[in-house]
């Protein structure tokens, strides 16, 4: 059965004497201080089917926990992960790992993919009453900032959705062919769809990449005619109660697939249509920019750079903690986000800040008294605008020293970005995007207790 903690310790007693193994030392210390943490990452374990009453015993929720730190901290992939633990006698001292435990990428993928992310905004809340405890962050003096999470996905262009969506569909139809039998019929038109494709790609003019593009909406839509045949075949295949209960599961899973990414195809379609050849500008928040993360909003940033992603809203303390984090739909203003980290800021600690610092994109008459209405005393934008100083702060001095503090977080979101993985999210799905960015964070705020605790 699966163990919330290992409890048998390691043969071999020694850290290595160097900066990488004081600081796992120090988490490991920490994590075995608060067994807690481990209980709620065994909660999610348990009943995603990972947990067993019979046969091996597999990883313990804090080893799982372990693994997903290093993963993080270190930006590996699941086979470099696995590598990793096999290969490193100090990753498998942190990870608790018995002489014979040699957990595979695909284990460990399926464990770490199991934590969901409130579990580990749970983890986080808890990480903040440490850093309490131990008098590291006191929560009286906060900043807050934007950034933005990137999909997985390459820069979006109809023409290569619209291949996406032919491939993608024709290649469930033959999934089904395969499963169903010669009564699946149709036709293969991906080779012809990749040749318009890249010759909207490479057209040199307006004129000469429409034409290209209506066949391309031509092939999408036999293509979109044909799994609508396909699925009415596995209805009637379906209706058969002889059919075996594993090609049963098969062929329900094939026709679920199927019908999402023909409503998909049907998104990608009418936006293509719009954009070239009614020629209309489609709002951000219709258009689709990935059948394969759908979720995917379009952010603009100071009307200059767009990314594809999620924008993530951080507060941060004068320890560099991030003591929390919120994952938006769509692109709100900065404005709009303000008073809503302040409310949550004083749900996390109990109480109000004494000063908070924001950027430029914050700036607001209604925010600042707002904010003030809440018991913060001095509250400083970076780019004051309308506002006086004396509004806002005591003094020109305090002024110039918050906005001085608040220019630290964005060395917090470079090196989450940098170390902890945080520009590009490589896990699949809106949740799992979730506990992608809380990953990257309870990682980074262990790592900053810990070199707080070894200074």
């Amino acid at each position: 059965m699966r163990q919330t903690r290992q409890k048998q310790a390691n043969l071999d007693s020694n850290w290595l004497v160097l900066d990488h193994a004081k600081e796992l030392q120090a988490i490991a210390g920490l994590l075995d201080e608060h067994p807690t943490v481990a209980e709620l990452v065994w909660q999610d374990l348990a009943p995603k089917g990972l947990l067993k009453d019979t046969g091996a015993q597999g990883l313990s929720a804090e080893q799982v926990l372990r693994a997903l730190l290093i993963k993080q901290l270190n930006g590996f992939s699941y086979r470099a992960l696995e590598f990793h633990l096999v290969d490193s006698v100090t990753y498998r001292r942190f990870c608790q790992l018995g002489w014979a435990q040699t957990p595979s990428k695909s284990v460990l993928a399926g464990c770490i993919k199991a934590i969901r992310s409130d579990t580990l905004e749970q983890i986080n809340r808890l990480l903040v009453g440490i850093a309490a405890d131990k008098k590291i962050e006191d929560g009286k003096r906060v900043r807050v900032d934007t950034t933005v999470v990137e999909s997985n996905v390459h820069a979006p262009l109809d023409s290569n959705l619209l291949w996406d969506c032919v491939r993608v569909v024709t290649r469930l139809m033959d999934r089904a062919r395969t499963i169903i039998g010669a009564e699946v019929t149709f036709p293969n038109r991906t080779r012809r769809a990749k040749r318009r494709a890249l010759g909207v790609l490479n057209a040199g003019s307006k004129e000469k990449r429409k034409p290209l593009y209506r066949d391309l909406l031509t092939v999408a839509k036999e293509t979109l005619q044909s799994s609508e045949r396909v699925i009415e075949v596995i209805d009637r295949a379906l209706a058969n109660d002889s059919m075996d209960l594993l090609v049963r599961v098969n062929a329900m899973g094939v026709r679920k697939e199927l019908t999402h990414y023909a409503a998909l195809a049907l998104r990608v379609m009418n936006q293509t249509e719009r954009r070239v050849f009614k020629e209309e500008s489609v709002p951000a928040k219709e258009k689709l920019v990935s059948i394969f993360e759908e979720h995917t909003d379009i952010i603009v940033k100071d009307r200059r750079d767009t990314f594809y992603g999620h924008k993530i809203c951080l507060t941060s303390g004068r320890s560099s903690l991030v003591t929390d984090c919120t994952i938006l739909e769509g692109n709100p203003a900065d404005s709009t986000l303000a008073e809503q980290m302040i409310d949550r800021h004083i749900e996390i600690t109990g109480k109000a800040p004494k000063q908070a610092a924001y950027d430029g994109g914050f700036t607001s008459k209604a925010n600042l008294d707002a904010i003030k209405a809440k018991g913060v005393e001095d509250v400083a934008f970076s780019k004051a605008r309308t506002l006086q100083i004396t509004d806002m702060v005591r003094s020109s001095w305090v002024y110039k020293k918050l906005r001085n503090f608040r220019a630290g977080i964005e060395g917090t979101i470079s090196f989450l970005k940098r170390v902890f993985g945080l520009d590009r999210c490589t896990w699949r799905s809106l949740p799992s995007f979730n506990s992608y960015v809380w990953s990257s964070i309870v990682t980074f705020n262990l790592l900053v207790i810990a070199r707080h605790e070894l200074s």
